[in-house]
């Protein structure tokens, strides 16, 4: 899929992942804000790998000499396994991965996607690797995840997990960073912006997403952007 900015992704090899890569111009003003999404990633910038923690609010990248970026962006929940550190400790945080792992792992690693012709590849084959030596991520997770984007309450959601509330918020820190509150707000919010751009009109938008009304969606919006919906699109 291509964007605004010079953004483009595709599907990665890695189940629910999503490999990214951006150019910027530097000239062409403020980057558009990114979202939260439950999502964490790991990047490539400038010869550097960074880990971006995930989001409670619109993150606004600053502006710089970077003009290249790639990514891979895992499902909610699969990070903390692969990357061997708990979500919540990197919550709205952007950090360097040598600031987590060896630095020596990270240089050669960072030095290899560097050479590579196609960045966003060879960051796809690390993370595959990294799936190899860990293990997929616990698959309750996925379900806690699915359960949620469903429209499925809080309570709900720890029932047909089999956990209850309390362990199920302990659990969600460690694997999204936040509470299965949190998460749920995210996701419909998520659910909303798909519906939104694929020409929804924003009170059927609202309904479909799981808001109470079309007032609702706009508080909720806003509260997690710091924008409204019609802005964002």
């Amino acid at each position: 899929m291509t964007g605004p900015g010079g953004y483009r992704e595709r599907p990665a090899r890695l189940p629910g992942a999503v490999v990214w890569t951006r150019t910027v111009d530097p000239a062409a003003g403020p980057a558009a804000p990114v979202l939260p999404d439950g999502c964490m990633d790991l990047l490539w910038v400038a010869g550097e790998l960074r880990v971006a923690g995930p989001d409670t609010r619109a993150h606004h990248p600053a502006p710089d000499a970077v003009t290249e970026y790639a990514g891979i962006r895992f499902a909610p929940g699969a990070a903390p396994t692969y990357l061997g550190v708990p979500a919540h400790e990197l919550r709205d945080q952007g950090v360097a991965l040598a600031d987590l792992w060896p630095a020596a792992r990270v240089r050669r690693l960072a030095e290899r996607i560097t050479e590579s012709p196609d960045r966003a590849a060879e960051l796809e084959a690390v993370a595959l690797r990294l799936v190899r030596a860990t293990g997929p991520p616990d698959p309750l997770l996925s379900g806690v995840v699915r359960t949620l984007r469903e429209g499925a309450t809080v309570a709900e959601t720890a029932r047909r997990s089999g956990l209850n509330p309390r362990l199920l918020h302990r659990r969600s820190l460690t694997a999204f960073g936040y509470g299965p509150k949190t998460l749920a707000r995210i996701l419909r919010l998520q659910r909303a912006l798909a519906l939104a751009r694929a020409g929804t009109p924003l009170a059927e938008t609202a309904v479909r997403a799981g808001y109470t009304d079309q007032a609702h969606l706009a508080r909720d919006v806003r509260d997690l952007t710091g924008s409204t919906l019609t802005r964002l699109l």
